[in-house]
């Protein structure tokens, strides 16, 4: 019997620092937000500390004054006790400022840091310290979001790879962010947040890299059956080692056309990393128009044409020049409409739904309520 009690208290043991270990081993990937290698990265994790440090201070003295309250007047232990106290000024003062203040405070830096690290805001900086120069230059990465895997597209480079994604150290990187046919977000923790890759969409993020190093990244949002082993590989490289790179991309490299895009469109999972020495232009356009297919005209061309059936004067909509109107703007030329209930009766004109139905002669009227021949009565 002594024995059986034993292994039992060792399995509870066991299964006791079992649990106690998982949030650390469930947490060892997403510990990588509170070590981050770019710019971007470093404010969004001082912003998550220092909201945390804030909430704290009303956290910890809620929970250090549990256990105090129910220490000192736990059972058996004489204590000051007034039955007829209800109210104290100085603790009413305390309880609704010190929280107010706190919200405010978190509002206030919650506010201008959304507008700081808005994804479509160009960089005014690299790091801390170190300001953007007035004529430095993006670099531009395409990116589309496949399943289940990552296309990155450097027009500038002419190259183009499948689940790789390298960077030059110190250098502000433009992403062109869409999706081929589901909502995916493109998140690499180490280097910004993350931002929506949408179909038929064109979403955007500024970032840099600070430091030599490799991470990795992958979609924040659930897309079926192979988005568990939906990640690419993050490199930060010195620029001379990031040239040299693209160097080696275009000497063992092939071409990603358009025939060839439409194969690697195609659901695939566990895709191991492709690269291509050239990319044929214009192909993240297109890309984003959804018309890769030969002969499959481009949403542009679409839209375009269903606004001149509609009498409209459509905008210049090129691959790359961004979507159209809003479905609440006019098109240009055109006044707001009047709606039918304002408009004076000689406008309205004649048909089925305006026409005045015709009444018999001899209709009842309200002499008769129930009469069939009622039914023509307006």
């Amino acid at each position: 019997m002594l024995s059986k009690l034993f292994l039992g208290a060792r399995r509870v043991r066991a299964v006791v620092a079992a649990t106690a270990l998982l949030p650390l081993l469930a947490g060892c990937q997403r510990m990588v937000v509170m070590m981050p290698d770019g710019d971007v990265a470093g404010q969004q994790r001082d912003l998550i500390l220092i909201a945390t440090l804030l909430m704290l201070v009303i956290i910890v003295p809620v929970m250090v004054a549990t256990v105090v309250f129910a220490w000192r007047y736990r059972a058996g232990r004489s204590a000051n006790y007034d039955p007829t106290f209800d109210h104290s000024t100085g603790w009413e003062l305390v309880i609704w400022s010190v929280p107010l203040l706190i919200i405010t405070v978190i509002g206030a830096i919650t506010w201008s840091s959304t507008h700081l690290l808005d994804p479509f805001r160009p960089l005014d900086r690299i790091k801390s310290g170190q300001p953007l120069a007035p004529n430095a230059k993006h670099m531009d990465v395409q990116v589309v979001a496949m399943d289940w895997k990552w296309l990155f597209i450097y027009p500038e480079q002419g190259i183009a790879t499948v689940n790789e994604l390298a960077l030059p150290v110190d250098v502000p990187v433009r992403f062109h962010i869409t999706s081929t046919s589901q909502f995916a977000t493109f998140y690499a923790p180490t280097l910004a947040g993350m931002i929506y890759a949408m179909p038929g969409m064109r979403s955007m993020l500024h970032a840099v890299i600070n430091k030599p190093t490799t991470s990795f990244g992958f979609s924040g949002n659930y897309t079926g059956q192979g988005h568990s082993d939906n990640r690419f590989a993050l490199h930060g490289l010195e620029p001379a080692k990031f040239d040299q790179w693209v160097a080696r991309v275009k000497a063992n490299g092939g071409a990603l056309t358009g025939a060839d895009y439409l194969r690697l469109e195609k659901p695939s999972e566990k895709v191991p990393v492709q690269r291509y020495a050239a990319v044929q232009p214009g192909l993240f356009d297109r890309v984003v128009q959804r018309c890769v297919e030969p002969g499959k005209p481009c949403m542009a061309e679409l839209m375009r044409g269903d606004m001149a059936r509609a009498g409209g004067h459509p905008p210049e909509m090129r691959p790359g020049a961004g979507m159209p109107m809003g479905r609440n703007s006019m098109p240009v030329g055109e006044s707001t409409p009047v709606p039918a209930l304002q408009k004076a009766p000689e406008e309205k004109g004649s048909g089925p739904n305006v026409t005045k139905p015709d009444t018999p002669a001899d209709a009842p009227g309200q002499r008769n309520p129930g009469d069939p021949q009622n039914r023509g009565i307006s």
